[in-house]
């Protein structure tokens, strides 16, 4: 059995905790850590901590899942690989190039497993682009296309500034990545606005963004978000290269269309989790098999920084309207 500890029981936090606990054999949920009591037992955890240095001394333990908040990941990741635990931490990895590098770092002197949650890699969608590209049947890559919108009920008093490119559009970023495999964007123009709620412009959080985003080879790539779709949760990418055009996503939970009276309706996903839940346990299952074999993570630190560095250059040409170049 590979012992798995949890840090951070929030949304997310939970589903991965019942993930570890419930869906994968060959895998023990050891301990949660979080301040918050009640997780653990909730969970079927053998343990809770309300700090996570215990979990860093807990022999049981052969892995953490970090889903505590953003601004925690990159110490956490560094403490736990110095501990000699391999490392599942959800995106962002870091927040700034350095304290990637960092985490990057310790995890290569340790040895251990680093895998970021970019789950869309592992969505059937997704990872089928992936293989046609691979396999040559899209041809060169010439304009990409990603998108995000969230369901209704964006409350930003939750959200932090800088979140539309930290958290949200940095999927997008490293989907962009994963389906123009092997070149690295050089260079991003992004605009930025508070649409939703635009009371809140003036304190920095902004709501809806366009960013395009130029390759090494000469491909193109548009990445959108926007934290307020009324219709539901919805993700979207498109490749169009030299042999094809390939098309991920259509917002529903199902393949179901009921024709009727009042017209044409169709299921929409309501949520991340429900739309990408199969997602979410393959990256935790690909994780926890690396870390039983010894294979290479599937989503590297590498992966995460590159990512974030396009996420960098955005916010920057949002303050100066301007292109940016992107940081090696």
């Amino acid at each position: 059995m590979t012992g798995v500890a949890l840090i951070g029981s929030g949304r997310m936090g939970l589903f991965h905790g019942e993930t570890l606990s419930r869906r994968l054999p060959g895998v023990r949920l050891v301990a949660v850590a979080d301040p918050v009591p009640g997780a653990a037992q909730r969970l079927g955890a053998d343990r809770s901590y309300e700090n996570p240095e215990r979990v860093w001394a807990d022999s049981d333990v052969d892995a953490v899942v970090i889903a505590a908040p953003a601004r925690f990941h990159a110490e956490l990741a560094v403490a736990a690989a110095r501990a000699g635990k391999h490392v599942f931490c959800e995106k962002p990895m870091a927040l700034t190039l350095a304290e990637a590098d960092r985490v990057i770092d310790a995890a290569r002197a340790a040895g251990v497993v680093l895998q970021v949650g970019f789950n869309r890699r592992f969505a059937p969608d997704w990872a089928a682009a992936r293989r046609l590209t691979d396999a040559g049947q899209v041809g060169t890559p010439r304009l990409l296309r990603s998108l995000t919108r969230d369901p209704a009920g964006f409350d930003p008093a939750r959200i932090a500034p800088g979140t539309v490119f930290n958290e949200t559009l940095i999927h997008d970023f490293d989907t962009l990545r994963f389906l123009n495999p092997g070149a690295e964007a050089t260079e991003v123009y992004a605009v930025a606005d508070a649409l939703v709620e635009p009371e809140w412009r003036d304190r920095g959080l902004l709501d809806t963004a366009v960013v395009t985003v130029r390759f090494a080879n000469g491909a193109m790539g548009t990445a959108e978000a926007c934290f307020e779709a009324s219709y539901g949760y919805d993700v979207r990418g498109e490749v169009l290269g030299s042999g094809g055009m390939v098309t991920m996503g259509d917002g529903r939970r199902t393949g179901l269309t009921f024709s009727g009276a009042g017209g044409r309706i169709v299921e929409t996903s309501s949520s991340d989790q429900e739309l990408f839940g199969s997602a979410y346990v393959a990256e935790l299952a690909a994780f926890t098999e690396a870390v039983r074999t010894g294979a290479p993570a599937p989503v590297t630190g590498e992966d995460a920084r590159a990512a974030l560095a396009i996420a960098l250059a955005a916010a920057e040409s949002v303050r100066t309207g301007k292109p940016v170049e992107v940081a090696k």
